[in-house]
């Protein structure tokens, strides 16, 4: 693959993934971005939009963070440099840097969580740091230099902020200069620190997410106990007299252990779970009216090409029962609807092969049951 400088992805997941930084120059040959600097500014400016501006210099203290919707006047008010705009999830708002997951559709959907975009100054940056997510950095416009700091740990110190995590001391390791086309991935916990060289420099920064294991056992416990009845208590109506009634004993334990491992936690429930929480909505829909069946089958019958909307979360557990995830949502799906369903959670684009399924009563149905949660629009909607 070109996006990855040669290597397969089977290489590139055994080598890089979760290991080391991978550079890759002309990752994307001839790449342009499909938005501006004034439309990603433009996006800030919505209140939908979650964006924030970081200003090193310039600003009522070092490392200023500002949160968005942000003002027109604000960016004409900006200093001449040391300042840096992101603004998160662009993929969800602009179908054409949504269309660049393409080139990522070897890593599992549900691990993706957005694209987001940067502008920035010349020697605009938001500081040395650490995320816990994969990342590929891809250049968009402009030069950025990026350095890493391989001697960075969970221990180091870090700046006093109340909310930018910005490592105290960065001793750079490796460089590199970037240009439109190329590419870094960073693996998780990786320190780095990126610098525009001049002004116009933009970043898509494609970010796959590793859920916490706090948040997923917080999760998990809070799903389970809405679950429980009060009614449910311990039990032991085996018991024996005690000589040593201070003393919790061997079978009060496994009795415990029995409660917790077994009752509780059955695979079976924890496959589900893990199936609603991962597709938990990340915003709202903001009154999206769905596109109705026939409308698409229309559409489609035109020879259009739609898409599926890019904030939908769903996955699949292919076993049996056959488990679909739209939205938090679980449907077990009959044997028949499964290529349908795969298709849906498979791709990202609809042609034909969505029409030859809608040409039969039952899936028409059965689509328009999940089309409610308006997985499947057009471009100009």
């Amino acid at each position: 693959m070109q996006l990855l400088g040669g290597l397969t992805p089977e290489r590139f997941l055994a080598e890089y993934w979760q290991k080391k930084p991978l550079l890759v120059r002309q990752a994307i040959p001839g790449f342009r971005l499909p938005l501006s600097a004034d439309e990603l500014a433009g996006l800030a400016c919505e209140p939908e939009v979650e964006s924030r501006l970081i200003l090193e210099k310039g600003g009522e203290r070092p490392w200023q963070l500002e949160h968005g919707p942000f003002a027109e006047e604000r960016f004409a008010a900006l200093p001449g440099s040391h300042w840096t705009l992101l603004v998160q999830r662009v993929n969800h708002w602009v179908p054409q840097v949504a269309d660049l997951l393409d080139h990522f559709a070897f890593l599992p959907a549900w691990r993706l969580d957005d694209i987001m975009i940067s502008y920035a100054a010349d020697q605009g940056g938001v500081g040395p740091h650490t995320d816990q997510y994969d990342v590929f950095l891809l250049q968009g416009a402009g030069r950025r230099r990026w350095q890493i700091d391989a001697s960075v740990n969970d221990e180091s110190p870090l700046l006093d902020h109340p909310e930018l995590r910005i490592l105290e001391q960065f001793h750079a390791t490796d460089e590199w200069v970037l240009a439109p086309g190329d590419m870094l991935y960073l693996p998780p916990g990786l320190a780095h620190y990126g610098v525009a060289l001049g002004d116009g420099c933009m970043t898509c920064s494609v970010g796959f997410r590793a859920p916490g294991h706090r948040d997923l056992i917080t999760a998990w416990v809070d799903d389970v106990i809405a679950l429980l009845p009060d009614t449910l208590r311990y039990g032991d109506p085996d018991l024996a007299p005690t000589q040593r009634p201070g003393e919790i004993d061997g079978k009060a334990l496994a009795r415990i252990r029995e409660i917790i491992r077994q009752r509780f936690i059955p695979d079976e429930a924890i496959d589900a779970w893990f199936g609603r929480y991962i597709t938990q909505p990340v915003e709202e829909m903001f009154d999206i009216e769905p596109l109705s069946v026939a409308e698409i089958r229309a559409r489609l019958q035109r020879g259009q090409i739609l898409r599926r909307r890019e904030s939908a979360r769903l996955n699949y557990l292919d076993g049996d029962p056959f488990r679909l995830f739209v939205e938090g949502e679980e449907y077990v799906v009959p044997d028949g609807r499964r290529p349908l369903a795969r298709l849906l959670c498979d791709q990202r684009h609809f042609g034909p092969e969505l029409l030859s399924f809608l040409e039969d009563a039952g899936h028409r149905e059965w689509f328009a049951m999940l089309q409610q949660h308006a997985l499947v629009e057009a471009d100009d909607e």
